[in-house]
């Protein structure tokens, strides 16, 4: 039934408009633009891809560099909007898709929590009260007043992961973020997405380039190639597929 559905993908096209020429200055884009001069290739980064994610569900998807996967998790989180073709989503969404979004990395860790837990919709008495468990989770207590734009990739995924899960979403989406930092940090974080998955309320959505990663923690995959879907199914067989083709 569909209301078993998180998220439903229906017949999704993306197309973005690459330059044919390469500019060297934006004095000359400018001039081009005015003259209408610009050339434009019409690039498909997704062509009619249909996908159904169950509700609890552990969902990955792989697929090579440019094949589209980022950006179907930015349609699927709201962030794009597709073309072509609708997009249904049940419950709230916590997306962990770039590193850094929605930090000000001018700031402090201390301050990126309250700025990001506000921009999730937190109230300043609910981050004060989970201030310390996302500090705790995050280890990163000897940091906190260090301006971000000082941290390491691994160090930004760790605020971020913590503050994504410091609460349990309906839909979480994890873009590579689990490849950054210390093993000891993904197991970590693993160990988090397991309980949610063991929950059965969270339907989590994993995008990793870690064939063991994907082979760990997910029930279900999709494999995306030049952005058709190439195959959908239990993860074992769609990865078994996709590493016996590269």
């Amino acid at each position: 039934m569909a209301s078993e559905y998180a998220v439903e993908l229906k017949d999704i096209e993306m197309h973005f408009n690459m330059s044919k020429e390469k500019l060297q200055s934006l004095k000359e884009y400018l001039l081009k633009f005015l003259k209408r001069q610009l050339a434009y290739e019409d690039f498909i980064a997704l062509n009619g891809v249909t996908l159904n994610i169950e509700k609890g569900d552990v969902f990955g998807i792989v697929g090579l560099n440019g094949s589209g996967k980022s950006t179907l998790l930015k349609i699927i989180s709201g962030i794009l909007t597709p073309t072509k073709g609708s997009v249904v989503t049940r419950g709230v969404i916590a997306p962990l898709i770039e590193l850094g979004a929605g930090f000000d990395l001018e700031l402090t860790a201390r301050e990126n929590i309250y700025l990001n837990g506000s921009v999730l919709g937190f109230s300043k008495a609910y981050m004060d009260e989970h201030f310390q468990e996302i500090v705790d989770f995050s280890e990163m207590q000897d940091f906190l007043d260090t301006p971000m734009k000082n941290y390491s990739s691994g160090m930004i995924a760790r605020i971020g992961f913590a503050i994504a899960t410091m609460t349990v979403p309906d839909i979480l989406i994890v873009d590579e973020i689990l490849a950054v930092g210390d093993f000891k940090f993904q197991e970590k974080c693993e160990a988090r997405i397991n309980e949610m998955m063991n929950n059965g309320q969270t339907t989590v959505i994993v995008v990793s380039h870690s064939m063991g990663q994907i082979e760990r923690l997910c029930r279900h995959c999709a494999w995306l190639e030049h952005g058709n879907l190439k195959m959908v199914g239990d993860t074992e067989t769609v990865c078994n597929a996709y590493k016996s083709a590269y």
